[in-house]
């Protein structure tokens, strides 16, 4: 009885002892998981707020670069649509303003030719040095492409003999290349078939051969010059890839070209994927998951 007694003292002592510690240890848990939780809260709200306001400044600076270029685009194009003459001079430097601000989303080729066309039918005496000048825009502005596509791509270079190409009634055939791209390997085949020496064209079939796909050869044919660029003259292929020949170089006795295979996520802002093409990336996509 007495060592019962004992017991339960030295309980009920052992108690009173810790049921203080227990309601601070308990009181000090609730305040630190507060604290680190309304810390935390408090990092989120930091976060997002920085977010947003961070979205709204290039939000903002999206509109007001947008709107600066609509404003540029409407005042240099409306210099080609006046119904007064203009000289040479001044629609050369509205042309360039257009092209170096607007090649990747405008297709510039019909007003390049028109600019060539007005140099030829015009009076002035340095017609050489405009035409000079109207080709070295293409050229900067093809080669300005070209530094991007060849980053995400492939491509190769092959060199036209006009001389061979005159020879040849039925055209002359360069040497061909296979080319991988996002495991999807296909044979590109180049045949010049006409050069028009006069607007520096030639006229090519381009025929491309896909490795694992049904055993045709994709074929077109169509004309290629100094005014078409990469990024909105080319040739669509499957698994949305593109194909686009360059003219480097045109001389009197050849020229050199350039094909380069790219994504078709690079192609021009005015190409647009197809139906086709989005449910198949889609139904790939759903695959691999």
């Amino acid at each position: 009885m007495n060592t019962e007694k004992r017991e339960k003292d030295y309980w009920d002592k052992v108690d009173i002892v810790l049921r203080p510690v227990n309601g601070l240890l308990t009181a000090l848990a609730v305040g630190l998981l507060g604290y680190y939780t309304s810390n935390i809260v408090r990092q989120q709200e930091t976060r997002d707020s920085n977010e947003r306001v961070y979205t709204e400044l290039m939000s903002s600076r999206e509109q007001a670069e947008s709107g600066l270029r609509k404003d540029m685009f409407l005042s240099v194009i409306q210099i080609f649509l006046r119904p007064e003459k203009e000289g040479l001079d001044a629609k050369m430097l509205n042309l360039e303003m257009l092209a170096y601000n607007f090649h990747e989303s405008l297709n510039l080729k019909p007003l390049f030719a028109h600019m060539d066309r007005q140099i030829v039918a015009s009076s002035e005496r340095d017609k050489a040095g405009y035409v000079t000048r109207l080709n070295q825009v293409a050229k900067e502005i093809t080669t300005r492409q070209l530094l991007l596509l060849e980053q995400v791509g492939r491509k190769f270079s092959r060199t036209v003999d006009f001389e061979k190409l005159h020879a040849s009634p039925g055209g002359v055939e360069l040497d061909p290349e296979k080319l991988t791209l996002d495991n999807t390997e296909r044979e590109f085949t180049v045949s010049i078939q006409d050069v028009d020496m006069q607007r520096r064209e030639l006229r090519v079939e381009l025929g491309v051969r896909t490795s694992g796909e049904a055993a045709t050869t994709q074929r077109r044919t169509f004309h290629v010059g100094y005014y078409d660029f990469p990024m909105i003259d080319n040739t669509r292929l499957s698994k949305d890839q593109r194909a686009a020949l360059i003219v480097n170089q045109f001389g009197e006795a050849g020229a050199d070209l350039t094909l380069v295979y790219f994504p078709g996520s690079y192609a021009s802002l005015k190409e647009k994927v197809s139906y086709d093409e989005v449910v198949e990336k889609l139904r790939m996509l759903g695959q691999t998951q």
